[in-house]
């Protein structure tokens, strides 16, 4: 019995691993064309979905776009993506999103996330951090259908807002804080 399962163990692991590095690859072979295009839908995508992100967009400093996060775990896990930080509708430079976990999880999931930044000092963190973890530095509220239903222009008060779009696969729930977001080359 005991050989069973861990045979069973050992195959549910190297399933979750090959898919997690397949899918990790596939995130991070985007071109700077790619990643551009992308972030632009998957910023359309967002608007549909959620107005108010729409609304911020118009007084938002910037926003950073990661058009598909990629995770997978099996007790330790991690996430990975890469994105643009937007200044208008200009891309002023990409950046990678990266995040580490551990506990009870199995499984892989993709999404995306969004995060509108609100003030000319959070873009200035962002920009001459080496790296910025979210949940330190500017304050960065993630929205949730309670915060998008009473979000607006006059009751903006936080450094950044964040979305989280797209949501598919295996696991549940998701969490940017500790996420480490950091300057790439394209």
């Amino acid at each position: 019995m005991y050989s069973i399962q861990r045979h069973f163990l050992a195959l549910i692991l190297a399933t979750v691993t090959m898919v997690a590095m397949g899918v990790m690859n596939q995130a991070s072979a985007a071109t700077a064309a790619d990643l551009d295009k992308d972030s632009q839908q998957a910023l359309q995508t967002l608007y549909k979905t959620e107005p108010v992100a729409q609304t911020l967009s118009k007084t938002a400093r910037a926003i950073l776009v990661f058009p598909n996060i990629v995770k997978a775990g099996l007790v330790f896990g991690g996430s990975y993506g890469e994105g643009v930080l937007l200044k208008g509708s200009t891309v002023a430079d990409y950046y990678s999103s990266v995040t580490g976990s551990w506990g009870l999880q199995i499984g892989a999931q993709s999404y995306g996330y969004a995060v509108f930044l609100m003030t000319d000092e959070a873009v200035r963190y962002l920009e001459e951090s080496n790296g910025w973890e979210l949940g330190v530095g500017p304050t960065v509220v993630l929205v949730d259908e309670g915060v998008a239903r009473n979000l607006s222009t006059s009751t903006l008060k936080d450094d950044a807002y964040a979305f989280i779009f797209s949501q598919q696969g295996l696991m549940a729930g998701i969490s940017i804080e500790g996420t480490k977001i950091s300057r790439i080359n394209r």
